[in-house]
């Protein structure tokens, strides 16, 4: 668990998401829930077939980098343009934003997924690192397995819910745009750092 959460905690778009979802408070569980249940999938696959993911996961590495580093870059402009564009606040009394349309689920999942789907970090930290860590639990690896999956569930739902205490704060435009700025710069960093391998 304490090796899942290690790998996970770290702030990135898929958090950053995460924590977006729970400030507007707009389909929390949901989102939270994908995020879990994808982070349970990669490292079952990860403790179960580490050795086999090690011969294939260097021929699909670059692709993969780059598809994530073009998604994360789109992904940052949408964000850097919400920050210089929106007049989005949130209305601590109605739990609504105002200025913004409330998305539909659908389209909620879709971005989930391919932000959790479509960034290589994501295979790395579950499938690689967790794989390689189960290598040395011969015979409990089901027990390692299931803490990294509790931990991953843990940490999801306590940021989409852990959130709102900080809605108030989020009442103020001038927070949202620097929310959304931040979200920016951090996937764009994100995006270099797998172009160039840092």
């Amino acid at each position: 668990m304490a090796m899942g959460l290690a790998l996970i905690v770290a702030i990135g778009a898929q958090n950053a998401f995460v924590l977006r979802q729970g400030l507007l408070g707009e389909h929390v569980f949901t989102v939270c829930l994908t995020c879990a249940l994808s982070d349970a999938i990669l490292i079952t696959l990860g403790v179960t077939a580490f050795e086999e993911v090690t011969n294939w996961l260097p021929a699909i590495e670059p692709i993969a980098r780059i598809a994530g580093a073009l998604f994360l870059f789109v992904f940052g402009a949408r964000s850097l343009w919400s920050a210089l564009r929106s007049r989005r606040a949130l209305h601590a009394d109605e739990r609504t934003v105002i200025g913004v349309t409330r998305p539909r689920l659908g389209r909620t999942l879709l971005a989930c997924l391919a932000i959790t789907w479509l960034n290589p970090h994501v295979y790395l930290d579950t499938v690689v690192m967790l794989g390689a860590i189960s290598t040395q639990f011969e015979g409990a690896r089901v027990v390692f397995a299931s803490g990294a999956i509790t931990g991953s569930f843990l940490f999801f739902f306590a940021l989409g819910y852990g959130a709102r205490p900080l809605r108030p704060l989020f009442e103020r435009p001038a927070a949202w745009r620097i929310l959304e700025a931040g979200i920016a710069v951090m996937v764009w960093t994100i995006a270099v750092g797998l172009l160039t391998g840092h």
